[in-house]
């Protein structure tokens, strides 16, 4: 019977580490690019992971430029907008 070799799969070779650095109240913090953390929240909320609801009162930080454009989003998918 052949053996079976198990590896342990770090990630893609070419994948960028996030940034951890500690805020000002001591929490520590994380930076990724959206592109990074987009496909996980995605495929959480469209499983309806219950692990979301742990996180719905954080508060995350993004660019002016994004929220300009989530709010124009937030607009133009508003029912009768």
């Amino acid at each position: 019977m052949a053996r079976c070799q198990l590896r342990i799969y770090n990630g893609p070779a070419d994948h960028t580490l996030p940034t951890l650095d500690e805020g000002p109240t001591g929490r520590r913090n994380v930076t990724m690019s959206v592109g990074d953390i987009l496909p996980l929240l995605a495929d959480a909320v469209e499983s309806r992971r219950t692990w979301l609801r742990d996180f719905e009162d954080d508060e995350i930080t993004i660019s002016t430029d994004l929220y300009e454009v989530l709010l124009a989003y937030q607009h133009y998918c508003r029912p009768g907008a």
